[in-house]
């Protein structure tokens, strides 16, 4: 794909905004594939590009979360090797299968999360007692929502973020962080097989990973600063944008068309 000039500082700007409020509370998808499809990319290579530049913003924020000593890999490696499976599964499937199903049923469970979250003000805090031991949660976890994230996307952070929370016992500080290592996983994962499927741009997914480098950079340190108070009420914000967007592709959008 050839790419205008003009378009250089956009795409750029996209990836920094996305890096940013990804880190902080996920949801970056929903600002950088609108752009992709909007500069003309099919939609099938819009996932795989976001992929890559997606991998930038992640794995910058979880260089410097692990810098940071806010997670370690050694507590991770188990999380890592079991997300990484269930992405690579995820993303074969999507590739052959329709995720019209989980486009219609993710808005309630999303609905779900915003509820906990939202009536539970102390929720992540502080830490908590663990409820299921590391292999349980990440073959449950791992598996579950790396294949989520390899055959569809939309709210993953979130998830992770509540459920690292609630199984783990986890303070919403480290579990943001933990999160990061996991979409850093996810991502890698999905990109490798979408790159064997062809279904990647470069030039477009380079000029916003630029941005993406700087965005997860400016997150973790956001986050590392300020912790709970400022994750929990952009957490919120963000599973009510993707809800809203979710709802709207599932249920209205095509009463509209």
């Amino acid at each position: 794909m050839d790419l205008s000039l003009w378009l250089i500082p956009v795409l750029f700007a996209t990836g920094l905004f996305a890096g940013l409020v990804d880190t902080i509370a996920g949801g970056g998808g929903l600002i950088t594939i609108p752009v992709l499809l909007g500069i003309g990319v099919p939609p099938a290579y819009a996932l795989g590009t976001n992929k890559l530049q997606a991998s930038f913003g992640s794995g910058s924020a979880t260089f410097h979360f692990l810098r940071a000593g806010a997670v370690t890999w050694r507590e991770c490696a188990l999380g890592v090797v079991l997300t990484f499976a269930g992405s690579a599964l995820g993303t074969l499937a999507v590739q052959r299968l329709d995720p019209d199903l989980l486009r219609r049923l993710i808005p309630f469970l999303l609905a779900a999360v915003a509820l906990y979250v939202f009536v539970n003000p102390e929720f992540g805090r502080t830490p908590t007692r663990p409820r299921l031991e590391r292999l349980p949660f990440y073959l449950l976890a791992g598996l579950g929502l790396g294949f989520y994230d390899g055959f569809f996307g939309p709210g993953t952070g979130s998830f992770w973020v509540v459920a690292l929370m609630l199984g783990l016992g986890q303070d919403m500080k480290k579990a943001t962080a933990t999160t990061k290592v996991m979409n850093f996983t996810s991502n890698a994962a999905s990109l490798l097989f979408f790159a064997l499927g062809g279904h990647v741009l470069v030039a477009p997914a380079v000029a916003m990973a630029a941005g993406q480098v700087i965005g997860g950079r400016l997150g973790a340190k956001m986050v590392l600063t300020r912790g709970a108070r400022l994750v929990r009420p952009a957490l919120l914000v963000m599973v009510v944008v993707v809800l809203a967007k979710l709802v709207y592709d599932a249920w209205l959008k095509p009463a509209v068309g």
